[in-house]
């Protein structure tokens, strides 16, 4: 590896609801720089996450978030010629990453509604354990489950 690593940078709190989760989504939503657009997305997409289901907008986020967020994953290993995928724990903050990931995903792939409102409804069904990210979740689960035999190849 040439040159130093780079470092570690903290991510302040976001201005609403001054929580580091929520600024780190907010930088997950924001495309081509244009953060103002992105916060305008997430806090809409709270505040109508709020009406509609009657408690508070940070409860149901950090549940869905919960839902979402995968404890195995697969990793390809190449061992003596041949490819395994060996299941691994994963990590607080790609937990994190990857439950955004697929969050952010399942609502862009929803077609006809303002990006506020795919955003809202896809953590509202995360919250309820359902919809795409979920099921993209176990299905993750469901690979490291299958791949068991293979737990030994890892590091």
């Amino acid at each position: 590896m040439r040159g130093k690593k780079a470092p570690k940078r903290k991510i302040g709190n976001d201005p609403k609801f001054n929580s580091p989760v929520v600024a780190k989504l907010i930088n997950y939503v924001m495309q081509g720089g244009k953060k103002q657009t992105a916060q305008h997305i997430v806090y809409t997409a709270l505040s109508e996450m709020e009406e509609k289901m009657k408690k508070p907008a940070m409860e149901i986020f950090d549940e869905a978030v919960k839902n979402v967020s995968p404890l195995l994953e697969v990793k390809s290993r190449r061992v003596g010629g041949a490819n395994y995928q060996v299941p691994l724990q994963v990590r607080a903050e790609r937990r994190l990453q990857l439950a955004f990931r697929w969050i952010l995903n399942a609502a862009r792939s929803r077609k006809g509604k303002p990006m506020a409102e795919k955003l809202a409804f896809e953590l509202m069904e995360a919250a309820q354990n359902r919809g795409d990210a979920v099921k993209k979740k176990t299905d993750v689960q469901n690979m490291a489950a299958a791949n068991r035999a293979f737990a030994h190849f890892a590091r």
